[in-house]
C-alpha cells in the first residue's frame, strides 16, 4: 500500500459523542495543530472544543455568540491555531479568537453565506453565497478584494496547496478551475453526470476528490487534471468528503446510514462507520486519524440533537 507503512486498525477504533448545541450541527473543522475542533450549528452559534487525541478528560467548550442566523460553515486559519472564521446565513463573515471566544473582525456581504475556505498561506478567505457569488476577503483588513458572480450553480470552493489554482464545484457536474489571483478560467473538468457538491484537496498535494449527486466520489490527479479512480460505495448524493492527514484514506458521507472510509490508492473500502442520520460534514484531523462527523441526528421525540461525534479513539 502506497504512502502508509502500516494499515490503520480501524476495526478497533471507537466514536465519542459531543453535546452542546441546541440544534443540528452543519459543519465541523479542526485547527491546524489538530488540538481544537469547531462546530457550527443551526442554533446560530459555533462552539470550540479542546480535543486530546489520547485523553479522556472532560471536554471544555466555548461558545462563539453573535451570528443571528445559522452558522453554515467555518474554517480555521491554516497558519494560526487560534483564529477561526465563520460564515452565516445572516450575511456576515466573522473572525474569532479561539482563546477569548471574542469576535475580532466582521464584514457584511451581499447574500446568505454557505461556503468559506482559507487560502493555504492564510492571507485570503473565499466566501460563497446562495446566489452563486464569490467574494475574496483580504484577511488583514477583513475587506472584499474580489467579487465574482457566476452564471451557474456554485456548490463548494477550494484552493490548491500552492494557492495558484482555485476550484469551484458546480450544479452542472463540472469542476471549474480558475487561475489565482486573476480568477481567469483555466479548465472545465466534466467530472460527473449530476451536480458536484463537495471537493477536498489531499494534504500531500497530489490529488483532489469530488463528491457528486450521482453518489460517486471521483479522484483527480492535480498535475494532469485526470480522473484516476472513482469510489462507488455510497448510494445517495455525496454531501461531504475528507482526506486523512497522510493522504492515504478518504472519508465520504451522504444520506446513506454509514460513513465510508476507502483506501485512496486502491479504491477499496477499509471501514464503514455506522450513523443514525444523513451526514452534513466529515473532517479528518490534520495530525491524527481522528474523524469528526455531524449530521441530522434527531432524538426519540424527533427534535434536533445538536451532537457531533469523533471516530478514532482506542476506547469508547
Amino acid at each position: 500500500m502506497e504512502g502508509t507503512s502500516t494499515a490503520v486498525p480501524f476495526k478497533n477504533l471507537h466514536s465519542r459523542e459531543y453535546q452542546g448545541h441546541k440544534k443540528k450541527v452543519h459543519s465541523v473543522a479542526w485547527n491546524c495543530t489538530g488540538t481544537k475542533l469547531a462546530s457550527g450549528s443551526v442554533d446560530q452559534t459555533a462552539r470550540l472544543w479542546h480535543i486530546e487525541p489520547h485523553g479522556h478528560g472532560k471536554v471544555k467548550d466555548i461558545e462563539l455568540k453573535g451570528h443571528t442566523d445559522s452558522v453554515d460553515q467555518l474554517c480555521w486559519d491554516p497558519k494560526h491555531g487560534d483564529l477561526i472564521a465563520t460564515a452565516s446565513g445572516d450575511k456576515t463573515v466573522r473572525l474569532w479568537d479561539a482563546r477569548s471566544g471574542k469576535c475580532s473582525m466582521q464584514t457584511e456581504l451581499s447574500g446568505e453565506n454557505i461556503n468559506i475556505t482559507y487560502k493555504p498561506d492564510g492571507t485570503h478567505i473565499a466566501v460563497g453565497n446562495r446566489d452563486d457569488e464569490l467574494t475574496i476577503l483580504d484577511v488583514r483588513k477583513f475587506k472584499p478584494i474580489h467579487k465574482r458572480k457566476f452564471s451557474y450553480e456554485v456548490n463548494e470552493i477550494a484552493w490548491n496547496m500552492t494557492g495558484e489554482m482555485f476550484f469551484l464545484t458546480t450544479g452542472n457536474g463540472t469542476v471549474e478551475v480558475l487561475a489565482y489571483p486573476s480568477l481567469r478560467p483555466v479548465d472545465t473538468l466534466v467530472a460527473h453526470t449530476a451536480g458536484c457538491y463537495c471537493i477536498a484537496i489531499d494534504p500531500v498535494g497530489r490529488y483532489f476528490a469530488v463528491g457528486s449527486a450521482d453518489s460517486l466520489v471521483s479522484l483527480w490527479e492535480i498535475s494532469e487534471m485526470l480522473c484516476v479512480r472513482t469510489f462507488t460505495k455510497l448510494e445517495w448524493p455525496v454531501r461531504t468528503i475528507s482526506f486523512n492527514y497522510t493522504g492515504d484514506y478518504i472519508a465520504s458521507a451522504s444520506e446513506d446510514l454509514f460513513i465510508d472510509i476507502s483506501n485512496v490508492h486502491t479504491g477499496r473500502t477499509v471501514h464503514q462507520i455506522p450513523c443514525r442520520a444523513a451526514m452534513n460534514s466529515v473532517e479528518w484531523n490534520p495530525k491524527y486519524n481522528l474523524l469528526a462527523y455531524a449530521g441530522d441526528d434527531k432524538n426519540k421525540y424527533q427534535a434536533d440533537e445538536g451532537v457531533f461525534r469523533i471516530f478514532g479513539f482506542e476506547s469508547p
